[in-house]
């Protein structure tokens, strides 16, 4: 058990320190273009998703997302106690990460988004990105498990670009987010109504997914 919460915390840091260190990176690169900024945030973020899944996948499952987990769960993969575990460390080992990512770029460690980002249309989105993002895992697992690092990263990628909100599709990260005020930040009181479409989005894909590719009932 000690491994797999070592990976999972491990590959959260990682996670998040990519997302915020290299939105920042473009931010700074970028002389004001934010389609330039959002292409290296990106790119960076689907990078890092492929090698972590690949490397850490064996050991955890390589979650990194308590939405994943949660889902992961409810389909028998994981004992309620190991998916109540990874939770937390999903968390602090983000956190973690974000600091890591405002210690390198030397900017204050300890920070409070103030970027909103509210409305139907991006709770709505959070909603659309965390259904593709498990039915892509679901999916690829049942029938080409060789790919998942490859299928999460590309889905990744491409919702980053369709949908409003940049596809946070991650309780974690989301939370994380509010910790830091750069180019990828969430504003605290943005975060509840994103963690409720998150949820009912994976929770969505569980459902459709016991239907589309067991063929059977979710309960």
């Amino acid at each position: 058990m000690k491994h797999k919460l070592a990976a999972e915390a491990i590959g959260s840091a990682f996670l998040f320190a990519t997302v915020i260190g290299s939105g920042i990176m473009a931010e700074k690169l970028a002389g004001g273009n934010v389609a330039v900024a959002l292409a290296g945030n990106t790119a960076a973020t689907a990078a890092i998703l492929y090698v972590l899944i690949t490397m850490l996948g064996p050991i955890s499952g390589a979650h990194f997302n308590p939405a994943v987990t949660m889902v992961i769960y409810l389909r028998g993969g994981k004992p309620a106690s190991l998916a109540l575990a990874y939770v937390p460390v999903q968390l602090v080992g983000g956190i973690l990460g974000v600091c890591a990512a405002h210690a390198m770029f030397d900017l204050p460690v300890l920070q409070i988004s103030q970027h909103v980002r509210a409305g139907g249309g991006q709770w709505l989105a959070e909603g659309i990105a965390t259904f593709g993002l498990v039915l892509t895992i679901l999916g690829t697992v049942k029938f080409a498990p060789h790919s998942v690092a490859a299928s999460v990263a590309l889905y990744i990628a491409a919702a980053y670009w369709f949908t409003a909100s940049t596809s946070f599709a991650n309780p974690a990260i989301t939370i994380a987010r509010a910790l830091t005020d750069t180019f990828s930040g969430i504003a605290p009181a943005s975060v509840p109504a994103f963690i409720a479409a998150q949820i009912a989005g994976a929770l969505a894909a569980h459902w459709l997914g016991a239907w589309l590719f067991d063929g059977g009932d979710a309960g």
